[in-house]
């Protein structure tokens, strides 16, 4: 008795450390679509194309953007990254480095990462944390901690 017990309890304890499904799709195949949502916005930036990167965003008012400053909102997170990036050499060449994705809800998960821009004259990184949510059947930043 003690033995199926145990035994039972292992089942429960592997089964419950598998990666969640969600919805007939699995943790595995939403965190490629969420690093190719990712990898489309570093093609924009580097093609000088902050209008494609801001896809990647949730456009919506309640966008919460931290950097420097908090800034609310898709329209003001726009304006802020058109003033601070105002051409091709500034933007300079970024490169995401992913250290994580971590699973939170069936439609949201919290990617850990850093930034690197490669420009002429200097390489600014930093680490990014961006809460990922499913909306409308699309994966979006709905806030990006960046420092």
């Amino acid at each position: 008795m003690i033995f199926r017990f145990a035994l039972l309890a292992c089942i429960g304890l592997i089964i419950s450390c598998q990666p969640p499904r969600t919805e007939g799709r699995s943790a595995a195949a939403d965190i490629t679509a969420i690093k190719a949502v990712l990898e489309k916005q570093v093609n924009a930036w580097n093609e000088g194309n902050i209008d494609a990167f801001m896809e990647g965003y949730w456009k919506s008012d309640s966008l919460l953007f931290i950097g420097s400053k908090i800034t609310y909102g898709w329209d003001s997170t726009l304006v802020r990254y058109k003033k601070s990036y105002p051409d091709k050499a500034t933007m300079g060449q970024l490169r995401f480095d992913i250290m994580r994705v971590d699973f939170i809800s069936t439609d949201h998960y919290l990617v850990t990462g850093r930034y690197t821009l490669l420009r002429a004259n200097d390489q600014p990184t930093g680490i990014f944390t961006l809460w990922v949510k499913r909306v409308n059947g699309a994966w979006v930043v709905v806030y990006d901690h960046t420092s």
